[in-house]
């Protein structure tokens, strides 16, 4: 759209009733986001680590080499936080089966003020979500997007910090965060108003 002028872009996405009219998604495939100007958007999910827990020379150390991380991406990148709902039926009946299967009184209470826990924290007030973390990059070449890839794996891996490429359904989720403020959508389209 950028050789259409200002009046035409606002009367086509006035027109357009679905999101994807307007978002230059082709597709996503093998852990990336293919636009339709040939680019891709992919990066890694970082495994949290709290390292307010670590004594004071590795947390130093991790901070160093987290620094030095940062300083060796030398292009555009976006720092994503998404939180993905959790769902905690399982939990609660493996807690649930726990607590027929034990005999121990003090450990039934402790297994029932779970129970109670998990029962609260699924009402109306609480969403239970698993917060997640995202580095994430624009790039058209796709040998630069795997030695991207590579190098901040292994930067955030000199630095102790876990991390994979995200995959396909962590890219729809991201984008279900940002498109439908979190909710999924399991029919592919999103009608706006």
């Amino acid at each position: 759209m950028a050789n259409v002028t200002s009046n035409q872009s606002v009367s086509v996405e006035a027109q357009s009733k679905y999101t994807e009219d307007w978002v230059p998604i082709k597709s996503i495939m093998n852990g990336m986001i293919q636009l339709e100007n040939g680019q891709y958007v992919t990066g890694i999910k970082v495994s949290p680590k709290n390292i307010f827990i670590l004594d004071n020379s590795e947390r130093e150390n991790v901070l160093f080499n987290l620094q030095n991380f940062y300083n060796m991406l030398d292009y555009e990148f976006w720092l994503v936080v998404a939180d993905r709902p959790v769902d905690i039926n399982l939990y609660l009946s493996q807690l649930q089966l726990l607590y027929q299967r034990c005999t121990d009184g003090a450990i039934r209470k402790l297994i029932i003020q779970d129970i109670n826990k998990a029962n609260a924290f699924m009402g109306a007030e609480y969403n239970v979500v698993d917060t997640e973390y995202f580095i994430l990059f624009k790039e058209k070449r796709l040998e630069i997007v795997q030695k991207r890839i590579h190098n901040m794996i292994a930067g955030l891996a000199n630095a102790s910090i876990n991390s994979t490429q995200v995959t396909n359904a962590d890219l729809r989720m991201i984008l279900d965060n940002f498109l439908n403020g979190g909710m999924t959508t399991s029919f592919g389209t999103v009608r706006v108003q």
